[in-house]
């Protein structure tokens, strides 16, 4: 077992010496903050943040605070669970590893014989972040030849839309927009899903003189407290960006040598240009023309300016086509020239570049899977009857569908199919487990041993087990090396150790790492990227896009059918008759996705899910506050609470999508609602193109 830290007094006071390991958060989240956890006599009493890391600054979310409680809660699985009653009952026995493995490999086997091995498919996503425990099942399931699982529903539309535009590329870092003096934070709620942006970086730029503009079609807690709230109709973000380039060039705002020499298809931009004028940009997205001129021309003439642009505008059917084009008004005002300019968007690149991810991933001899199925269509999947051969083995890790996939009653169905035999790996009994053959002990980041880059910064850290493993808990490294083990795979790539892989995957030669290795690591529990401290890759103008420029043209999207300029494409409304409500689904602020939801505390155990909608939309339907409703669709319904609101614009509704089902009165929740078709781009999702209609439950007009 690895351990680090020095040998420190317990800051609560505590009588005997305790010991403090260093590690980092787990979670889906751009922060990736670094903790410190106290140990003592094996146990831990605590997790704080990290004071000495620049980025995170010791600072940890209420979430995190209460880490040791998730780690100890009653309600853990601790120990291999065999399913007694129906799929669904959550009706399980206590088993022993030895007899659950057996059970598993033998399933899996007979699966393989019978319909061979695409009959059997992984689903995952990013319940860890860290490289180890996410990327364990890859390798096994490909040398398998199982079912591929597409796992693009996050992220991959956003970054594919401003690639079209600027290229694949990391951009502008986070901590660099100290420097920024015009930031819009669009589509996305940085104060609640992106804390440290928010305090460490933001607020010194707010200090210096920079105004933030939040631009959503909900006020979130980033738009209460940004110096303007732009509040835009769900989906109408391109036609904002175009109106703002409108008046840009109109008004001769623009930088035209940057553009000479650093672009192309200028000319045909101006052309499209000329059908958005702000008459009619204020049509489709509902702000007034005044606003837009007013943030064009802020924007245009106040340096440096930066866009910072996260997930949330990807998930609707024209999400890759909205990015790209917000993502051509850095190139119009050459604001790539100034550190702090240009677009803010992920990190995650720049780690993918800089370590060696072969160490993780299925090896590159092996053949791409036959097939593959979306992430974001599990329920298509598990219901197809043209499906041949039918998936009758899964197993679900780092994922809880029932909660996390859109059209929720079809994952549901599919689940309860007798003759699909379902493993799940979790800590939890989550709606997914409930419908699981065996449920297997998963660790947490106490347990195991794991590398944590992030999505949001640029600090890689290493997570040291803090403490021994609760119960006959695993991690997803141990759980595949068994499984590998009982079906005879003895390849080495099957069977390597975590620290093997781990220093592996820092093994890269990139001088991105220069100077970063396991032992320094170990010592000092985290460090940057050995990148330039005045990082702008863009500002001569060297663009990794064909053409080698910033393209407000697109050669390729045009050979792949696509339009090659930017442009509004409307959402589809053919549903828009039955159904006029456009459902908003985002987060809840003391949630990570489906996490913690099981895990109340004084400040949420009080709290149920409410549909957020105005008090126009609901005096039209005769709802008042706190009444019972049903939200429903062609796809589903869900009863709760309605709490009326102007946070919300008429003619859309939100009811954050992270609740569990039995949390609200017909145990469903938002994804019930939502669609499970792609974006423009053929990737991602399209579940905030959900359209609804409200209306008093049947079953009471008030709330409990």
């Amino acid at each position: 077992r690895s351990a680090a830290g020095d040998d420190l007094r317990s800051t609560a006071g505590a009588l005997s010496m305790s010991t403090v390991i260093k590690g980092a958060c787990p979670h889906d989240c751009p922060d990736t903050c670094a903790w410190l956890v106290e140990v003592d006599n094996g146990r831990a009493l605590s997790v704080r943040g990290d004071p000495a890391h620049p980025f995170t600054q010791g600072a940890l979310c209420s979430k995190l605070k209460r880490y040791p409680a998730r780690v100890y809660s009653p309600d853990r699985i601790l120990y291999p669970l065999r399913r007694t009653g129906a799929k669904g009952a959550g009706q399980f026995e206590r088993v022993s590893w030895d007899s659950a493995l057996d059970d598993i490999t033998a399933k899996l086997k007979e699966t393989i014989t019978e319909y061979g091995p695409l009959s059997v498919m992984p689903y995952s996503f990013a319940g860890t972040i860290g490289l180890l425990q996410r990327y364990a099942g890859e390798p096994f399931f490909a040398h398998l030849g199982a079912t591929g699982l597409i796992r693009d529903l996050c992220g991959s539309t956003a970054y594919a839309g401003v690639a079209s535009t600027i290229g694949a590329i990391d951009s502008v870092l986070p901590q660099d927009l100290v420097h920024s003096r015009f930031i819009i934070i669009w589509g996305t709620n940085t104060v609640t899903t992106n804390l440290h942006l928010w305090s460490s970086v933001i607020r010194e730029a707010r200090a210096a003189g920079a105004k933030v503009i939040a631009i959503d079609p909900l006020r979130t807690a980033t738009a209460e407290l940004a110096d303007q709230h732009v509040q835009i109709k769900p989906g109408t973000d391109g036609a904002l960006a175009l109106g703002m380039m409108h008046v840009i060039v109109r008004d001769g705002l623009q930088d035209q040598s940057f553009i000479d020499d650093h672009t192309v298809g200028f000319a045909a931009l101006c052309e499209r240009l000329t059908e958005y004028p702000p008459a009619r940009v204020a049509a489709i997205t509902g702000i007034s023309s005044e606003v837009i001129e007013t943030l064009a021309h802020a924007y245009a003439t106040t340096k440096p300016a930066v866009l910072r642009l996260s997930v949330g505008m990807e998930r609707h059917s024209n999400g890759g086509m909205m990015l790209r084009t917000i993502a051509c008004l850095p190139g119009l005002i050459g604001a790539w020239r100034e550190r702090g300019g240009g677009i803010c968007q992920f990190t995650a690149t720049l780690f993918r570049t800089a370590l060696n991810y072969s160490a993780v991933t299925a090896p590159k001899h092996l053949p791409s899977p036959a097939r593959a199925v979306h992430l974001g269509q599990l329920g298509q999947a598990l219901t197809a009857p043209d499906m041949r051969p039918p998936i009758k083995w899964l197993m679900i890790y780092n994922s809880n569908p029932m909660v996390t996939a859109p059209h929720q009653n079809l994952v549901r169905t599919g689940l309860a199919r007798e003759d699909l035999f379902t493993v799940v790996h979790e800590q939890f009994m989550t709606d997914s487990a409930r419908y699981a053959d065996y449920i297997l002990p998963a660790t947490t980041q106490l347990e195991h041993l794991e590398l944590m880059p992030s999505w949001g910064q640029t600090y890689l850290a290493l997570n040291l087990p803090a403490i021994e493993p609760c119960g006959e808990a695993l991690p997803n490294t141990e759980l595949f090396r068994r499984l590998a083990n009982r079906m005879g795979y003895t390849e080495e790539y099957l069977n390597r150790s975590d620290q093997t892989m781990l220093e592996m995957l820092l093994d890269s030669r990139s001088p991105w790492l220069a100077g970063i290795t396991y032992a320094r690591l170990v010592r000092e529990g985290w460090a940057a990227l050995a990148l330039p401290e005045d990082w702008r890759p863009l500002a001569g103008g060297a663009f990794p896009t064909p053409s080698g420029k910033l393209e407000f043209y697109s050669t390729t999207l045009a050979a792949q059918g696509h339009d090659p300029l930017p442009a509004h494409v409307a959402l589809d409304d053919a549903d828009g008759a039955r159904f006029p409500l456009l459902l908003m689904s985002a987060k809840h602020p003391h949630f990570l996705n489906s996490e913690y939801v099981n895990l109340r505390h004084a400040g949420t155990a009080a709290q149920v899910p409410k549909i957020q909608i105005h008090p126009d939309d609901a005096a039209a339907r005769g709802i008042h506050d706190g009444a019972r409703v049903r939200v429903y669709n062609g796809r589903g319904a869900v009863e709760v609470a309605a709490e009326l609101t102007d946070d919300t614009l008429a003619g859309v509704v939100n009811l954050p999508f992270n609740w569990w089902p039995n949390t609200t009165h017909n145990n469903a929740s938002a994804n019930a609602l939502t669609p499970d078709g792609v974006s423009d781009r053929g990737i991602g999702s399209n579940a905030f193109d959900a359209r609804v209609e409200v209306g008093i439950a049947l079953s009471g007009a008030n709330s409990d």
